[in-house]
């Protein structure tokens, strides 16, 4: 099994498997921050975020994927390392642009950005409703099942944000794009490395990897512009 992993098909492995897991949480988180622009009271994205912050299966799932991320960072910094060293001499100049997509040639640069995007995120939410907490925070409580409970106003912190910094909309909306154009090349590779990788499917794969990359660039660049539009 550690041959397995230390080899290069079992580095890619890694990066597929841990990449296909990190999508499926893009989509999810997606779906969950969607409900800041169905309600503008609040309820709806506050008891979406207080089910997602006390169910006991979401609370194990937290430190695992922390972990993907993780593994994904260092294992796609390991493969371009290798990769580096395999090619020191420049081959001769060719038509990069028929050989392969923009994306496919800067994932590197393109995780770097998201990475740098996903630091400055947690900082301004993930930290505050873990960690630190904030004055924004302060409980109300809300109709749940016929029954009034009381809950953080995780919409209060969100909302205050796009609301208040035009600045963290413009880069919200930059980090969308760029995590689009990620996915654009990562999404059909990730399937291609875990066998499907003739003609065919890797036909399909680029399509349905667009399709997948727009959703999750418009969706989450939609939030930013509801709230800078709007109010």
């Amino acid at each position: 099994m550690s041959n397995f992993i230390t080899a290069s098909i079992g580095k890619k492995f890694m990066m597929s498997v841990t990449g296909l897991f990190l999508m499926m949480f893009v989509l999810v988180h997606l779906s969950l921050n969607l409900m800041l622009i169905f309600d503008d009271s609040g309820d709806l994205f506050n008891m979406a975020a207080h089910f997602m912050a006390t169910n006991p299966a979401i609370r194990i799932m937290e430190p695992v994927l922390a972990l993907g991320f993780i593994v994904h960072i260092i294992w796609s910094l390991i493969i371009t390392l290798q990769n580096m060293k395999a090619r020191p001499v420049k081959f001769a100049k060719r038509d990069q642009k028929n050989a392969s997509s923009w994306a496919s040639r800067n994932m590197l640069i393109l995780g770097s950005l998201i990475l740098v995007f996903l630091v400055v995120h947690i900082m301004n939410f993930f930290w505050k409703m873990k960690v630190s907490g904030d004055p924004l925070l302060t409980h109300v409580h809300v109709m749940q099942g016929g029954t009034e409970v009381a809950m953080e106003n995780a919409y209060a912190l969100v909302a205050s944000l796009f609301k208040g910094s035009m600045c963290y909309g413009v880069l919200y909306i930059l980090g969308s794009v760029l995590l689009g154009l990620h996915m654009t090349h990562g999404f059909w590779s990730a399937f291609q490395t875990i066998g499907f990788n003739n003609t065919v499917w890797r036909k399909r794969l680029e399509r349905i990897a667009t399709c997948f990359a727009v959703i999750v660039a418009v969706g989450y660049s939609i939030i930013p512009l509801y709230f800078m539009l709007k109010f």
